[in-house]
């Protein structure tokens, strides 16, 4: 059994779930996080379920070599495929994140509500789900290729996929967007350039944060040590890891 002051992993298809990271590292400075981006399968959200699993496992594996206490789902497509599976083998606490719908329905007036997800998220159970509890007035937008642009900070080639996205709608008549993919919250500074005003964007980085703090509380898994990050990648760490550290930065500052 892990004690208190061992590490937190944290783990997504790619660089995208640093932002759930710095929403971690923010709610819960004391603790110590491996955080592990498999890059080098990237995307998740076009792949089978088989294939997401069969990533998922081999994290886990190496998350549980590092002796870590919990785990964070910091992906969309990976919590809808295996967080249940996990929680069923393994005794520590999971973690998982899971699209913000719940609270976009709660502050909707009458417009509608944007989800942008990977074709998985959307198309698996857990999702349909959410719909069927929150989904009243949400629209699900599938966005394939979305995340690559995000891995690729490829912000021109972002905001080229997004007018298009939105261009059938009315955004005058949207009262949220919802961030279904933790690499989407780096578009937060191009959408609020394309959306009206009034328009909220919503991730559900805080509400993860949140329940990991209550979910180590209740199992006496708080940290009373200093607080660290450990960022590592499956992919070319010369490449992926200053990209990390930048997203990671960059996110940190926007949350203070």
């Amino acid at each position: 059994m892990a004690d208190r002051n061992s590490c937190i992993g944290v783990f997504d298809s790619g660089v995208g779930g640093v932002g759930t990271l710095a929403a971690l590292r923010r709610e819960l400075p004391s603790e110590r996080f491996l955080f592990y981006g498999d890059t080098a399968n990237a995307p998740y959200g076009t792949k089978t379920r088989d294939e997401v699993m069969a990533c998922v496992s081999r994290i886990m594996a190496h998350l549980l070599e590092q002796d870590v206490k919990a785990v964070v789902i910091a992906c969309n497509t990976a919590t809808a495929v295996a967080a249940a599976e996990l929680r069923a083998k393994y005794a520590l606490p999971i973690i998982g994140i899971e699209p913000a719908l719940k609270p976009a329905h709660e502050l909707r007036r009458q417009g509608s509500i944007l989800v942008l997800a990977t074709p998985m998220t959307l198309k698996l159970e857990k999702f349909r789900a959410l719909y069927e509890r929150y989904g009243e007035g949400a629209i699900p937008l599938p966005c394939p290729g979305l995340m690559e642009l995000v891995e690729r900070e490829a912000d021109e080639e972002a905001r080229r996929y997004l007018l298009e996205l939105f261009s059938p709608y009315d955004l005058t008549k949207v009262d949220a967007v919802v961030l279904g993919c933790t690499h989407y919250v780096f578009l937060r500074p191009l959408l609020r350039q394309i959306l009206p005003p009034n328009v909220e964007v919503l991730d559900g980085n805080l509400g993860t944060a949140r329940q990991l703090r209550r979910v180590l509380a209740a199992n006496d898994l708080l940290a009373d040590g200093d607080g660290s990050v450990t960022l590592e990648t499956s992919g070319d760490p010369q490449i992926v890891l200053p990209v990390m550290q930048r997203l990671m930065e960059k996110e940190l500052s926007d949350l203070n």
